[in-house]
């Protein structure tokens, strides 16, 4: 595990609250000089601790009106059929997150759509249709409670 300072929690909670957040103001927060900042931030990513720089944005402006939590069971439990549905979800954009899962299922999936016409689509051909895949089960989100991509530094 990567040793952080007390200025780098600072440094990494202001970054991911808003990652706008002038120079002067992140050194400000982190006690750090301007220019240390900058440093520091170049070596958390080097360190592989700030995984990427990304717009979060609204997908309900943006005609994603559907989330779904979409439960996954493989037809069987070998390495290639983990292998293939993995690569397989990679190419669906419409998938957003997917954890390996402990359980009765095999997969969580986070998907968006469109629509429930889009998603039936979407589920019958991308999912239901793939030679892994034994079942599927599906809850729809009515709302979102909370969102963060901030972790609890």
């Amino acid at each position: 595990m990567y040793r952080l300072t007390r200025s780098d929690y600072q440094l990494l909670r202001a970054l991911q609250e808003d990652l706008t957040t002038s120079q002067i103001d992140l050194a400000e927060r982190a006690g750090l000089s301007r220019s240390s900042v900058w440093r520091r931030i170049r070596e958390l990513e080097e360190a592989g601790l700030i995984d990427g720089k990304v717009a979060l944005l609204n997908s309900r402006q943006l005609g994603f009106q559907i989330h779904v939590l979409l439960s996954v069971s493989m037809n069987k439990h070998s390495v290639q059929t983990r292998q293939d549905f993995e690569t397989h979800v990679q190419t669906l954009p419409e998938v957003i997150e997917c954890f390996s899962v402990s359980g009765d299922r095999d997969y969580l999936l986070h998907i968006v759509a469109r629509d429930m016409e889009s998603y039936n689509e979407f589920l019958n051909t991308r999912i239901l249709d793939h030679p892994s895949v034994h079942s599927a089960s599906s809850s729809f989100a009515l709302r979102r409670v909370k969102y963060t991509t901030a972790l609890p530094l």
